[in-house]
């Protein structure tokens, strides 16, 4: 005969099949908030809306999303957005982020072993977002175990301000925490400011200090970038092409009709472009 606490009523197991429940229910909780952004995040959608109100009519991607995956199925139903206790929804803002945050850290794991102890190199740009912060992207080059270029995005991440020594400490400490070797530095590509390309003080000169092997050369795409402004303002038959070429876009993309009459022409030529890779 079973003690008076293994009764199915007794309070001890009524409190831990409640609480077992309820675990199931907050997993089945967090795992619809996972793929609800790891969809949107590999699709690049945003996550917020402008209005994620009840009331609104669109709630943002994310919220949305949540509300379509419950809509084909009850057991999400049961459990999200509004049968959801206050205090563990797991749609906040904070809770979205700690996602991404969790996501873009399995992506660099993932280059980093790609790179493994090969030797690399490291592209920089900083710019100003829309916060008025100063963020610096970096991005590794590097040839993988099958001997072909590859170019990674790495990080994002906001400093302080841009000069050459902050610049390098953001960076050491990026590469420290993934565990590169700065001795394989084999490269730097930056723009021509003169905190990047600096002979002395510059970013390229503090990494040259330690690294005597990883050599500095302009990025070209902001040098062609600011040709290109310099001779469309300068000279006037490009000017004029630009301005050309731009009407011609406009006029084609207002009329259906127009677009429809341009289709053969893009087959003709994608069809030329597939025979001039294939050979």
């Amino acid at each position: 005969m079973p003690s008076f606490t293994q009764q199915p009523g007794h309070i001890e197991n009524v409190v831990a099949a409640r609480t077992k429940k309820e675990i199931e229910r907050n997993r089945l909780r967090l795992r619809t908030s996972i793929v609800a952004v790891k969809w949107l995040t590999f699709q690049s959608c945003a996550l917020r809306g402008n209005d994620e109100t009840v009331e609104s009519k669109n709630r943002g991607n994310f919220l949305e999303m949540v509300m379509l995956l419950a809509e084909f199925n009850p057991d999400i139903a049961e459990v999200v957005l509004g049968n959801a206790p206050y205090n563990s929804k797991y749609t906040s803002p904070d809770i979205q982020k700690e996602i991404l945050g969790i996501f873009a850290s399995k992506v660099r794991k993932q280059i980093r072993d790609e790179i493994g102890d090969s030797k690399f190199a490291i592209l920089v740009d900083e710019t100003c977002d829309v916060a008025k912060r100063e963020q610096m992207a970096i991005v590794f080059r590097f040839v993988d175990s099958d001997g072909i270029l590859q170019e990674r995005f790495f990080d994002l991440i906001h400093v302080t301000n841009t000069k050459a020594t902050t610049l390098k400490e953001e960076l050491c400490d990026v590469l420290s925490s993934h565990s590169f070797d700065i001795q394989n530095l084999r490269g730097q590509g930056y723009d021509k400011a003169s905190n990047m390309r600096g002979e002395l003080n510059g970013l390229q000169a503090l990494f040259l200090k330690e690294c005597p092997y990883a050599y500095y050369v302009h990025c070209y795409a902001h040098r062609l970038q600011l040709a290109l402004v310099a001779a469309a303002k300068d000279v006037v038959l490009v000017t004029q092409f630009f301005q050309k070429l731009n009407f011609i876009v406009n006029t084609v993309d207002s009329s259906a009709k127009r677009m429809n009459s341009m289709k053969p022409s893009w087959l003709k030529w994608h069809a030329n472009w597939l025979l001039i890779n294939l050979k």
